[in-house]
């Protein structure tokens, strides 16, 4: 497609059921769909002469505890060769399964595994659900926006146990004391040691 118009026009016309409302926004087609319909959408999109879009460039969520359909899945699509970008979205439940891209598009392997990992979203049909920037025993999802930000166990490695080694979090208070000075007027205590 050679305008953006052009392109959200072609897509309702080809994917009339599937699709809820489209719009454009800066520079960008967005494509609002129920989540059933993803596979199909994000197939079309792929495979039609007329779109192109052959790179998923990401996948996330975006969390919104207080509506009843918690967690908008946000799917973003380049074609190279019209130089245009597609972001497809649609609304699930904190307990919907997603269906998995990766017979689709490969690199969805990583990206849905961090949408599991940060948002504890499962997704079917993925050939390695696990954790990915998390440690295996982690508990919670650290960008739901009612993961607590205090009271969790921290890990790092201990120099004297030699090993991985789990304790509460601790928030400490030793840069309270800023030394609001100039850096090129110097600080105090190096005035005092070269006066010494």
């Amino acid at each position: 497609m050679k305008n953006l118009e052009d392109l959200e026009k072609f897509v309702n016309s080809e994917l009339t059921s599937k699709i809820n409302n489209s719009y454009i926004k800066h520079d960008n087609v967005y494509i609002n769909i129920d989540h059933d319909e993803l596979f199909d959408v994000i197939s079309f999109l792929k495979t039609n002469k007329e779109t192109k879009f052959r790179q998923l460039i990401e996948i996330t969520a975006v969390d919104y505890p207080e509506r009843e359909n918690r967690f908008k899945m946000v799917y973003l699509l380049l074609s190279h060769e019209y130089n245009q970008r597609i972001i497809i979205d649609y609304s699930i439940k904190e307990n919907d399964i997603i269906s998995s891209l990766t017979s689709i598009f490969p690199a969805a392997n990583w990206m849905e595994r961090e949408v599991f990992d940060m948002y504890g979203l499962n997704f079917k049909n993925h050939p390695d659900l696990r954790r990915i920037l998390t440690d295996y025993g982690f508990e919670g999802h650290p960008l739901r926006k009612d993961f607590p930000l205090t009271g969790h166990n921290e890990v790092r490695y201990s120099e004297e146990q030699k090993k991985v080694i789990y304790e509460p979090v601790k928030l400490e208070q030793n840069y309270r004391n800023f030394d609001y000075e100039s850096p090129w007027e110097g600080t105090k205590y190096i005035k005092e040691i070269k006066k010494s």
